[in-house]
């Protein structure tokens, strides 16, 4: 029997970062983890999707160099060497979120999945924990759709599919979210046929009409054969080729055929919650994970829910996000409640998406104005041969942002200072001020802002009233 502060659940982002936190400050905290320390993120996700997205980007640099006068004639893509660069990228992070580190920090870890005994009780292993507060951080997993003949056949998921030591000559991928679209782009740059699947009307759907339809060009131009709106019947192994799948599906009130060798499923995600046993200590959830309040409480009021099962962002930053509100109502006390409202999310397809804020339908229904720029018009990005892509900010009538997204070059970078502005309610003045180095691509930054008071400044009022203070003063 053990006892403790906090017992947290779940070794990945979110829990890593309340154990970190809580230990350090003086509580006393056990950390249960049965998988891989660093959770999802650090094995198969965030990390080493990455690591491949900038292999495949290095292909897509060397193919624009020639327009530079650059002529890269030998061009060898050696996969088992980009297999490795992903594993060493994965090794040299693992320290971080070791077992070793976390108790030298003093947090006393348990190897073992956890589940609970009652709304007090933990069983981990040959341990039962009580616990004063419980954190349940336990994540996500691929979600499987019920295909038929899909369990008969080899598939990957973002769990198998870093294990690729060889190339596939053809990927099908099922899913065009941001999963499915980042891997999918990732091969074809590295030479790979790849064909997207989509059960809907659009791939990438939460992203802006307009930036979604220059992420799809960039996505063909990129070789992808994109196909959506359609239901997939039945996969098989190819009888001809039992190295290949066959996969039937209908389009267009007609049946149609995909042979290829391999296939990605990335159909979105799951809650971890099949351990845990939430029953034996009352706690509310779904099918899509746990019932809380703003504050992160489930129901019950000692235990907490952070991460992938407790937000429909399902995003590494969002679990560390949450740790720190949790950690400031455990141990501080504070009425420390989740605001969304300048969440921040990006997408790594070349090039890269990034929002902030609510919809721009949303917005728009509250009266906003929408404004765009090209990345053709900024200097730096003709000079650097990235004009593919544009920024589009909404903004009320008191100049405050109510959302921003940009697709192009670095957006996932240049979309923090519009999380800024939005979330210390700052105006469009504020970001059109700045003072900002040339030439850069942040000057898109301002030049959008810039645009929003253009009407005012190169108007008929002010044009009268220039012309009467140089006449009489």
């Amino acid at each position: 029997m053990l006892t403790a502060d906090i017992c947290v659940i779940g070794g990945g982002s979110g829990g890593l970062s309340v154990a970190a936190g809580a230990s350090q400050m003086g509580a006393k905290v056990i950390l249960c983890e049965g998988g891989k320390m660093g959770g999802d993120c650090l094995n198969y996700g965030c990390v080493p999707s990455k690591a491949l997205i900038e292999a495949s980007r290095n292909i897509y640099h060397l193919r624009k160099s020639a327009k530079f006068g650059i002529h890269a004639n030998q061009l060898e893509i050696n996969f088992s060497q980009i297999h490795q660069h992903i594993q060493k990228v994965i090794e040299t992070i693992e320290p971080h979120d070791s077992i070793e580190r976390f108790e030298s920090l003093g947090v006393k870890v348990i190897p073992n999945y956890a589940s609970f005994i009652d709304q007090k009780t933990i069983q981990a292993g040959s341990y039962r924990i009580k616990a004063k507060y419980i954190v349940i951080a336990t994540g996500s997993s691929a979600f499987i759709p019920p295909i038929k003949g899909l369990s008969d056949v080899p598939f990957l998921t973002n769990e198998s599919i870093f294990d690729l030591t060889e190339k596939p000559e053809h990927l099908a991928v099922i899913g065009g979210g941001p999963i499915g679209c980042e891997i999918a782009q990732s091969y074809a740059l590295l030479g790979t046929k790849v064909t997207l699947l989509e059960s809907t009307k659009h791939i990438l759907a939460p992203v802006e009409k307009e930036c979604r339809e220059v992420a799809i060009s960039a996505m063909k131009a990129a070789g992808i054969e994109i196909k959506t709106n359609l239901t997939i019947d039945e996969i098989a192994i190819n009888s001809d080729n039992d190295q290949a799948l066959n996969i039937y599906y209908q389009q267009d009130d007609s049946e149609q055929l995909l042979t290829a060798s391999h296939l990605l499923v990335a159909t979105g995600r799951t809650a971890n919650l099949d351990k845990l046993h939430l029953e034996n200590a009352k706690i509310q959830y779904h099918a899509k994970g746990i019932n809380i309040n703003a504050k992160l409480q489930t129901n019950q009021k000692r235990i907490y829910a952070i991460g992938d099962i407790a937000s429909a962002f399902q995003f590494t930053h969002m679990a560390a996000y949450h740790a720190g509100i949790v950690i400031q109502n455990i141990l501080f006390k504070l009425p420390a409640k989740v605001n969304y409202n300048s969440f921040p999310w990006a997408i790594y397809t070349t090039p890269e998406i990034a929002h902030v804020g609510i919809s721009f339908d949303k917005a728009i229904q509250m009266g906003a104005t929408v404004l765009s720029f090209p990345y053709k018009e900024n200097d730096r990005a003709v000079a650097s041969l990235e004009t593919r892509g544009l920024i589009k900010v909404a903004v009320n009538k008191k100049g405050y942002v109510y959302c921003a997204c940009i697709v192009g070059k670095n957006a996932a970078d240049l979309i923090t200072p519009w999380t800024m502005m939005i979330a210390n309610k700052l105006k469009i003045k504020t970001m059109a001020s700045l003072i900002i180095p040339y030439p850069t691509l942040s000057e898109i930054n301002k030049r959008i802002a810039g645009s929003y008071f253009t009407p005012i400044l190169y108007g008929n009022k002010t044009r009268k009233l220039v012309q009467f203070l140089l006449k009489w003063f």
